[in-house]
């Protein structure tokens, strides 16, 4: 490309997939230096002419080759090795609105887990407690129980009167809890075990009738959610005291040749767990077998599955994420993003949006990244002090993080919409 690019003319066709936004797809003369900013102010002046009764200016983003445009538009060219000569064609979608923050929930240690579901907030703590609070900040309950930290946490179901959630814990335990919401209060209901390790991880079924958990001891385990004992579910004769009946795993899945560091459904008969051990497993849970096994090249800490986009993203050693779409016959890593200057801990998709998703690690930083952008994530959720262990973007309207500085953080998005 000339080095006077910058000043070149370039002929440019707009095109979108928000019909509310759609303007002519006649050609437009631009600058190639222009960047994105000053891409909206021309957008926004041929929506004005073409929609009278637009009030306030729109942000957009644009997408030029499938990837946002973070640089000037020549940048983004010659990056791509793409001429200038062409007509190009540049689509453009509203800006996902910047999170603001909106609460800080103290707790008095580590905070290792956490999950939400509407307005309750589950967290779970290096205090060996799991606490609920409401979206306002409220704290209802610490549930004292398991004896070493809660490094999971996950609703199950609710009801009008009463919800149900698992917690799994360094204690090598797994327990069920009902929590009664008129009146405050919460039993256990069933102690599962058969880890050997401590728990680390663990995922509830869209059915809402099993979950899977990930230990230390490079197992996964699936258990029937039910509060009753019914006859498919094992139970053991109490040999020391327990909270509630003693379940045992409906399957272990065993293959991890070391630790499990996150699962996930896929569907209601597959489970992806992430290891220590650098490979990804997705499993048939009916079968007990590895369906697909997919190798990284450093210790992976966490996966979570998109059903949107049908892809599975994953937190390395290495400071990378990495987008992996499992169907691919080619390469299966499709993009990899790099901005953490850590270790990255956790990673949550958006439940309505196929292209967002969170990620917390150990320099202290939650981001919020566009998958169609891999060098700049779209926002980065400041506030800890301290290493970020876990993230939540369960609720659409509320991004959640906990850290080593004791606190939960959370972020209010302006809209939680569907997909743009």
């Amino acid at each position: 490309m000339a080095s006077d690019a910058g000043e070149a003319q370039l002929q440019v066709r707009f095109i979108t997939k928000q019909e509310q936004y759609a303007v002519s797809d006649s050609p437009y003369a631009i600058q190639s230096n222009i960047q994105s900013s000053e891409l909206n102010t021309l957008l926004n002046a041929l929506l004005k002419e073409s929609n009278k009764t637009l009030e306030k200016a729109v942000e957009f983003d644009f997408l030029i080759c499938s990837e946002l445009l973070v640089s000037s538009v020549a940048e983004h060219l010659q990056e791509k090795g793409l001429s200038t000569e062409d007509t190009l064609e540049i689509e453009y979608l509203e800006r996902f609105p910047a999170p603001s923050p909106q609460d800080c929930l103290m707790h008095d240690d580590w905070v290792s887990a956490v999950h939400t579901h509407g307005n309750w907030i589950l967290s779970g703590s290096y205090d060996n407690s799991v606490h609920i609070w409401n979206t306002k900040g409220q704290h209802k309950l610490a549930i004292p129980g398991h004896t070493s930290p809660v490094k999971a946490v996950s609703w199950v179901s609710f009801n009008d009167s009463q919800a149900v959630f698992v917690s799994g814990s360094h204690d090598q335990s797994t327990m069920l809890w009902v929590w009664n919401v008129a009146g405050n209060s919460v039993d256990c209901v069933v102690t599962c075990r058969g880890h050997d390790k401590g728990v680390e991880c663990l995922s509830v079924s869209a059915d809402a009738n099993r979950f899977a958990t990930g230990s230390w001891d490079n197992n996964v385990c699936l258990w029937s959610a039910s509060l009753s004992d019914e006859d498919n579910v094992p139970v053991k004769k109490k040999s020391k005291p327990e909270q509630g009946n003693v379940r045992e795993p409906l399957t272990t899945l065993k293959g991890h040749r070391e630790a499990v560091s996150g699962v996930q459904w896929m569907d209601y008969n597959t489970v992806v767990s992430s290891g220590w051990d650098h490979l990804l497993k997705i499993w048939d849970c009916e079968l007990g077998g590895i369906k697909q096994e997919i190798a990284g090249n450093k210790a992976f800490f966490d996966v979570d599955w998109s059903p949107l986009s049908n892809s599975l993203v994953t937190a390395s050693a290495d400071r990378h994420i990495r987008l992996y779409d499992p169907r691919s016959t080619d390469s299966i890593v499709k993009t990899t993003y790099t901005s953490h200057t850590g270790w990255v801990q956790s990673v949550r998709w958006s439940k309505t949006r196929d292209t967002l998703f969170l990620s917390a690690g150990y320099d202290g930083q939650v981001k919020l990244w566009e998958t169609r952008s891999p060098k700049t994530p779209l926002y980065d959720l400041s506030g800890h002090e301290d290493k970020v262990l876990c993230c939540d973007w369960t609720n659409p309207a509320l991004l959640i993080s906990g850290s080593c500085d004791n606190t939960l953080r959370i972020f209010k998005s302006k809209h939680a919409t569907a997909n743009a």
